[in-house]
């Protein structure tokens, strides 16, 4: 995406398909010529005019409501002219062929996906954390993400970003207006208390970087992934999750042959749940590919519950003889226990899910933050296993508290945070490097302007707004 172009843009700002109302939008420098083809008149500023959308020809194409928006004092900072017409598929096209038309001789063109918000961050109308929340609101899956992110729309995030970065500059312009006289150096180090506003920096990052990282998980939510053998009861724990039928559930070994998604949210945190095939060895070349098919999605999980069936499993007393069911189903189990420490990082948990309690008199085991027992079918320790997936994943913040957040938030905080650290180190060296306390201030700045869009490389900028859909 080519960051800066100055023709008039316009497209179909609803989404495709037939509805009551459809909106066409258009921006750019001058708009005059194009709103006097269209609504044969000039308009009002900011006030809705009821009348006919014209042709070329001076027939009406529609009749429906046309509004103004004069520069600076709109979305996109520009003139922008919203014709809003009945939602038809026809009567939206014609209408954008008749803008293009008409704009013909100012170079109006097709705007690209995310151009109008763009257009809106680069004549500062809002910052980038805050323009990436227009599509945050839009994508949001549940309404504790849609109100995170409109909290992010409205400053929250970025007001809580400038406090860190205002106190960042201050700090700078202390140091380097000092850097000229290297005998006040430590002096004044100690005079404005350059470590106690270090220190006051990181707790308020800390603030700031818990609530991001709450963002992070309510607006890409958790990649949890049932594994286990075939007939544990993956496809009636993902049913049991979602509240409804999904998956076929048979006592069949091998029902499952891929992998089948859903998401659902647990206190307004999505969670995208996929049950997979049974991991066993198998002879059938379609089980063998869904067994090839649950590796790759345990590979890319953010948890993973491995569901044991207790029916299954040898009483704690019993010395099972070799071979016999119960051993070969602890066996196995061990064997994908082996494979999923083997493959997955440190970082990712697996979570022992032992199903079946209402059906099996083995003894349960005790429950732990990284083990449940409960039944698919009756819904028993159903609530326990939600919590357990909130806490693992670290989800433990008010919602009121939280704004929407992206992962390279979270990691423009750590990186900022790791200069402070160094500042402060030098500020505390037994011979206190001010040039140092200074570039490593500087470079916190940087990291810290990278959210809200006061630094940034064009490339960045031009994949953010890539993704939004067009017309916003």
């Amino acid at each position: 995406m080519v960051l800066h172009r100055p023709d008039p843009i316009v497209a179909i700002a609803t989404a495709p398909g037939r509805g009551a109302v459809g909106i066409v939008r258009v921006s750019g420098a001058d708009l005059s010529s194009v709103i006097t083809a269209l609504c044969g008149r000039a308009l009002r500023a900011r006030e809705a005019t009821y009348l006919p959308f014209l042709d070329a020809t001076g027939q009406p194409i529609d009749q429906g409501l046309a509004l103004h928006f004069p520069a600076p004092h709109s979305f996109t900072g520009e003139d922008v002219l919203e014709l809003q017409a009945h939602g038809g598929t026809v009567v939206l096209q014609m209408l954008l062929a008749r803008c293009l038309g008409a704009g013909s001789s100012i170079g109006l063109r097709l705007a690209q996906p995310g151009e109008f918000t763009q257009r809106a961050f680069l004549n500062d109308k809002m910052d980038l954390a805050q323009a990436e929340a227009v599509a945050d609101l839009i994508d949001a899956s549940t309404e504790t993400a849609a109100r995170s992110a409109m909290r992010s729309l409205s400053g929250e995030f970025s007001v809580a970003v400038d406090g860190i970065r205002d106190a960042l500059i201050d700090m700078r312009m202390l140091i380097e207006a000092t850097l000229d006289f290297p005998e006040e150096e430590i002096d004044i180090l100690r005079r404005a208390d350059v470590q106690g506003r270090l220190a006051q920096v990181r707790v308020a990052m800390e603030a700031i970087g818990r609530n991001a990282r709450q963002g992070v998980l309510l607006r890409e939510g958790i990649k949890v992934v049932i594994a286990g053998q075939p007939n544990a009861g993956k496809s009636s724990l993902l049913n049991a999750l979602a509240g409804a039928e999904l998956a076929i559930v048979s006592p069949m070994a091998g029902t499952t042959r891929d992998k089948i998604q859903q998401t659902i949210q647990v206190e307004g945190v999505p969670l995208h749940v996929i049950d997979t095939a049974g991991l066993r060895d198998s002879d059938d070349k379609v089980e063998q590919m869904g067994v090839v098919r649950a590796w790759d999605a345990i590979d890319t999980a953010d948890v993973v519950l491995f569901l044991h069936d207790l029916t299954r499993w040898p009483a704690p007393e019993s010395s099972p003889l070799a071979g016999s069911e119960s051993d070969v189903y602890r066996q196995a189990d061990a064997r994908i226990a082996a494979s999923l420490a083997e493959r997955l990082p440190p970082q990712v948990p697996v979570i022992d899910v032992w199903n079946k309690t209402d059906l099996s008199s083995v003894p349960r085991p005790a429950d732990t933050d990284r083990s449940v027992s409960l039944s698919a079918r009756t819904g028993e320790g159903l609530s326990h296993l939600r919590q357990i997936l909130l806490a693992t994943v670290g989800w433990s913040a008010v919602p009121e508290g939280v704004y929407m957040a992206r992962e390279r938030h979270v990691q423009a905080l750590a990186r900022v945070d790791r200069h402070v650290v160094e500042a402060a180190a030098h500020a505390m060296a037994l011979a206190p490097a001010l040039d140092l306390v200074a570039e490593e201030l500087r470079l916190a700045h940087n990291a810290l302007g990278e959210i809200t869009g006061t630094f940034g490389a064009d490339d960045l900028l031009g994949v953010i707004f890539s993704r939004f859909c067009i017309g916003k």
